[in-house]
């Protein structure tokens, strides 16, 4: 038995942290609280990460050249993790300047490189590609024989080259630049510029050969980041094109069955986005349980509530101005106001607030400066099942035949039985519950107010006549194009002349061909005849 309680007696001996490393954390001397951490961090000890990270949240004090912390309200001993039952209620804390909460964030990234859950490593393996140094070269070693997930290893072995280019060895130094040329992260470009600076006649780097290769490496690393900003701006540009995809394919099928210029179409996106509003509000007051699926309930009340609008607009003011294009743009252009006012009077002239669901939220990094938000993702899948859903409807089901007799020919049409009169009206309704879905989608990634739709209207007309009018595929090219190439000419130029550039483009564009990208196919392209 006393054989025993001695063993316990020098293990917890063992176990407690040394007091004069300790003290160090408390110096004034930056460098020696540095060097401190450096120690703890090399211990790999429990305790010493406990210590390091009240450091880090402020709540490790001093009292009596003996350092302890609080928990949950406890004063436990910095050195052992036992109660502190001396500690003072008003006692200094340490203080930790910009410079060594940089090393104290890093040890604590350190630590977290041993934790079973793979998500707490793979975000410290990320934290410590920033900002790091050849102390911590020994935990990066350490990690890396002990990683077996591949994405956080490539991480550890880049942190790792960066540790070393601190390395007094040159032969290192090289290894390590070369290592990082692999790397796409716009902080390790700075990092290796750095080596290249020029001071007097002296480089921060003094081996040739490994600013030769520094330089190398730059080029490399440049172009991986062009790829990432073009893959970046081409899925901007997807996503934008799914909006302008949504927001036209309802005018692509009104002004293609009925000639119908709807100065009002925006303010249907409108109607969808304070459906959804609205939807997720009775959600969050009768279903909080299911307060996240509240879009999923929107999509077809938004569809139907927009439906309905349009249907209204064209029996009660629309039809009566068929072939009288200028008072019907005139009216539409009326009709958005009053809409506009509603909304105004309904909900207030400022933006009301639309939640992302959890389960929208969040993103996908793909390279180090290519990250894809989710709600961004699930829109482009929305507007494609959108799309496929609406080619269904007009090349599978009667109503679609109808609509699309009617849109080569309405004279025709209507001498074959088909009551024209009624497929305007159900044709305006698709067309307005099509916009509403696209409320619904720019709900999740824009601010939700009056005007809202004001923004869309112009840029939805430039996607029908680009396309050609009445003509699914044209819209759907005319859309994405549109997308994509705005976001590319954003990245040279701005978001201004972007949008001047487009307009340029789809002028010059129609002169040489009024028909759109695909023209009309039956008698409708003669005139009728």
């Amino acid at each position: 038995m006393l054989s025993l309680l001695l063993l316990l007696v020098t293990t917890s001996a063992a176990a407690a942290l040394d007091p004069a490393v300790l003290r160090d954390l408390a110096s004034d001397d930056s460098d020696k609280k540095i060097a401190a951490i450096g120690e703890l961090l090399a211990s790999g000890d429990k305790q010493a990460e406990a210590v390091l990270r009240a450091m880090n949240d402020n709540a490790l004090f001093v009292a009596n050249d003996r350092l302890f912390y609080r928990v949950d309200g406890k004063a436990l001993d910095a050195a052992t993790g036992a109660a502190f039952p001396d500690a003072p209620d008003y006692a200094d804390s340490v203080v930790v300047n910009n410079r060594v909460r940089g090393k104290l964030q890093n040890a604590l990234a350190a630590f977290q490189l041993f934790n079973p859950d793979r998500d707490a490593r793979l975000a410290a393996a990320k934290e410590l590609q920033s900002n790091i140094d050849s102390s911590l070269i020994p935990v990066l070693k350490k990690a890396l024989t002990l990683e077996i997930d591949p994405q956080i290893k490539k991480l550890l072995v880049l942190a790792h080259a960066q540790a070393k280019l601190h390395s007094p060895d040159p032969k290192e130094r090289l290894v390590a630049v070369r290592t990082l040329s692999e790397s796409n992260s716009a902080e390790v470009k700075s990092l290796l510029l750095s080596l290249l600076q020029k001071n007097g006649d002296t480089y921060a780097e003094p081996d040739p050969t490994v600013r030769e290769a520094a330089l190398a490496a730059i080029k490399s690393i440049e172009s991986h980041l062009a790829w990432g900003e073009a893959l970046s701006n081409v899925f901007s540009g997807l996503s934008l094109g799914s909006i302008l995809l949504l927001a036209a394919l309802g005018l692509a099928i009104t002004y293609g069955v009925m000639g119908v210029i709807n100065m009002a179409h925006g303010e249907l996106l409108m109607v969808g986005a304070y459906t959804t509003y609205v939807v997720q509000n009775i959600f969050r007051t009768h279903f909080p349980d299911l307060a996240d699926y509240y879009v999923i309930a929107a999509i077809p009340v938004a569809f139907v509530v927009a439906a309905l609008v349009g249907m209204v607009l064209e029996r009660l003011v629309i039809r009566h101005l068929y072939g009288r294009p200028l008072d019907t743009l005139l009216a539409t252009w009326g009709i958005s106001l009053i809409l506009i006012q509603a909304a105004r009077v309904l909900f207030g002239p400022q933006n009301v607030e639309v939640r992302n669901p959890d389960w929208m939220s969040g993103s996908i990094e793909v390279l180090a400066n290519v990250v894809l938000p989710w709600n961004r993702v699930i829109i482009i899948g929305f507007a494609v099942g959108v799309l496929a859903l609406v080619w269904l409807l007009l090349s599978k089901t009667r109503l679609g035949l109808y609509v699309r007799a009617v849109t080569q020919n309405r004279s025709m049409a209507s001498c074959v039985g088909v009551h024209t009169g009624r497929i305007d009206m159900l044709a305006f309704g698709l067309g307005s519950g099509i916009a509403g879905l696209g409320g619904v989608a720019l709900s999740q990634i824009s601010n939700v107010g009056p005007d809202m739709g004001q923004g869309y209207i112009v840029d939805s007309f430039m996607v029908v006549v680009l396309g050609g009018v009445g003509q699914l595929a044209g819209a759907v090219w005319a859309a994405l194009g549109m997308g994509i190439l705005t976001k590319l000419i954003e990245g040279w130029t701005g978001a201004v002349i972007a949008k001047i550039l487009i307009l340029v483009f789809i002028i010059l564009f129609i002169q040489k061909r009024p028909q759109g990208l695909f023209a009309l196919k039956g008698r409708a392209v003669y005139g009728g005849v």
